[in-house]
């Protein structure tokens, strides 16, 4: 037995046969909107303006990918802490590490 799926496309502004799925984006979301080529190409037209004056953003509005963590110079952070709270040298519980510290820490032979 055959199956034979068919997807209809239905303008979301009329609710009639639409032709065409228009994506676009605003304020960082994006959108799409199934409509007929009639409506798209008025969307379009009334987009014109805005358009021909913005500036095109590359990646193609793709979501950019998570700022990298941050990489220590050959030192574990979490040691250089513990080691400084040992020698009662006040280190922040998060941020960077002071360089002198560090550099106390590596003359310790950590």
């Amino acid at each position: 037995m055959a199956t034979k799926t068919q997807v209809v496309l239905i303008d979301d502004l009329t609710g009639d046969p639409a032709d065409t799925t228009v994506k676009f984006a605003l304020d960082k979301t994006e959108y799409e909107i199934d409509l007929s080529n009639e409506n798209a190409a008025e969307m379009r037209e009334g987009l014109s303006r805005y358009v021909e004056a913005a500036r095109k953003v590359s990646g193609g509005g793709r979501r950019s990918a998570p700022a990298p963590k941050p990489t220590f110079s050959g030192y574990d952070p979490a040691a250089v802490r513990a080691w400084a709270a040992g020698q009662g040298i006040e280190v922040n519980a998060r941020g960077r590490i002071r360089a002198e510290v560090v550099e106390q820490f590596r003359a310790a032979g950590n």
